[in-house]
């Protein structure tokens, strides 16, 4: 079944290690990842409000977990935390 996760920023923390995080991060792609939505304009109807948000779909969990684990998004992932504060969540969708 399709896997998709959801990259929620809540807050940003240092603006230069953001980018470079997105730099690192776009090199980190695996085949059959797809970027379906990013950092587009967003209403938080309920919850904490979002500054940004991005949608990625993979074939499945495994793919997902692949990328999610991999030495590149690992490194990639540091940055992040650096950067800004982000909830990611990985969750199956037809």
């Amino acid at each position: 079944m399709t896997a998709y996760i959801v990259a929620i920023r809540e807050r940003t923390h240092d603006a230069d290690e953001l980018k470079a995080y997105g730099a690192a991060a776009l090199e980190a792609r695996i085949e059959g990842m797809k970027v379906l939505a990013a950092y587009g304009a967003n209403e938080t109807l309920e919850g904490p409000v979002a500054e940004g948000v991005v949608l990625l779909q993979f074939p499945d969990m495994a793919a997902a977990k692949t990328w999610y684990e991999s030495p590149a998004y690992q490194a990639a992932r540091k940055r992040r935390f650096q950067g800004a504060d982000y909830r990611f969540i990985l969750f199956e969708g037809k």
